[in-house]
């Protein structure tokens, strides 16, 4: 295939992980697939790794516009309109064959322009309720690709567009995907792992330590925990584990949190996008805490999606202590029936293939015979 003939397609992506890692996955499999990429993200973006830091990549201005208060409205106004000028001008200059928004303010401008440009579009929401981004780009657009069933928000125009693709999830969590359920015997090791991401994770430090310390010596004699912590939690967790002689290993980041979910008999953690897809995809129960501030209280659906499909459990922040969750940890080990059966939902419920579905969606955007060649503008 000559470069002349691949398809371009345009990535508008910024802001949290959650909006550019499903960007980069797909990314990933488009450049296999011998696509040309461009990525359109705002100026306050880092330096990218990966596959994505390895595009062609052009920063627009952009503001948060979707569900704010006119003062707020006002403000952003000029940064959505410059940023919508620029997007304009650099798509009409590429004449991309299907732009994909991610969600974020980041790609308001790009997939505005994108739509007011007849170009073939598709955003991917990763909650199970629509971003306020998404919501008022879900009725412009061509495809809106969730990883729920359900979701919450969606507008009733939008709604037959909607495909469930899943999320994507990184190769070594792929790699893990068909690892068995760790055996639970009477006396065996029982492992654990903790993960908070970035935000809000400080509950499950003061927590989790405490309800392991109210477990009966022969439940927590046979415990192998493994937690991130933030760095300034680090010490004072690392002697509560030491004062009740639990074997824990902790650090602030865990560069192969994949082998150890695998190996992990229950993950305790948060409820956002990435988290929720990978321990479906390698499928391992888990205790889902949402973080209660996420806009809309998106981490709430998600781990009620989980719990839902008996692939978890949602444990709200405020119903969150120790004892509660001691005496959760107490029950469920003396049901291995119950984490088995929970593990089994959770690998029903993921969808490891969630990187080829996003690609086939966008990839059948593409006009039959086209080139990148989009010539004709709607009036803005």
């Amino acid at each position: 295939m000559t470069n002349a003939r691949k398809p371009l397609i345009v990535l508008a992506a910024g802001g949290t992980g959650g909006h550019v890692f499903p960007a980069e996955a797909l990314a990933t499999e488009l450049v296999r697939q011998e696509c040309r990429l461009a990525l359109f993200t705002d100026r306050r973006g880092g330096a990218y790794s990966g596959v994505l830091g390895e595009l062609e990549t052009h920063r627009i201005r952009a503001g948060g516009v979707a569900g704010k208060r006119i003062l707020a409205l006002l403000q952003s106004g000029p940064e959505l309109a410059i940023g919508l000028f620029q997007a304009r001008g650099l798509l009409k200059k590429l004449r991309p064959d299907v732009v994909v928004g991610f969600g974020g303010y980041a790609s308001v401008p790009t997939m505005l322009a994108a739509c007011m440009g007849d170009f073939p579009t598709a955003i991917h929401e990763q909650n199970a309720v629509l971003g306020r981004a998404n919501r008022l780009l879900a009725p412009r657009v061509d495809r809106v690709a969730t990883c729920f069933e359900v979701v919450e928000g969606l507008p009733e125009a939008a709604k037959p567009k909607a495909q469930m693709t899943g999320m994507p999830v990184r190769p070594s969590v792929l790699e893990q995907q068909n690892a068995p359920y760790p055996e639970i015997s009477d006396d065996g090791p029982v492992r654990l792992l903790v993960i908070g991401g970035s935000q809000g994770a400080r509950v499950l430090s003061d927590v989790v330590p405490a309800a392991i310390a109210a477990l009966p010596d022969g439940i927590r004699n046979r415990l192998h925990i493994v937690q991130q912590c933030r760095p300034e939690d680090l010490d004072r967790v690392r002697n509560a584990y030491a004062e009740t002689g639990t074997d824990a290993e902790l650090a602030s980041f865990f560069d192969d949190v994949p082998a150890r979910m695998a190996a992990a008999h229950l993950v305790i953690g948060r409820a956002g996008a990435s988290t929720v897809a990978e321990v479906t995809a390698v499928g391992r129960p888990s205790l889902l805490v949402p973080y209660p501030y996420a806009t809309d209280n998106h981490q709430a659906r998600n781990a009620h999606a989980v719990d839902e499909a008996g692939a978890g459990w949602l444990l709200p922040e405020p119903a969150f202590d120790a004892g509660s969750l001691a005496g959760r940890i107490e029950s469920l080990l003396g049901m291995p029936v119950v984490l088995e059966r929970t593990a089994a939902n959770a690998k029903a419920l993921g969808r490891p293939d969630a990187t080829k579905a996003l690609a086939e969606l966008v990839m059948g955007l593409i006009p039959n015979g086209a080139n990148g060649a989009h010539d004709e503008w709607r009036a803005a």
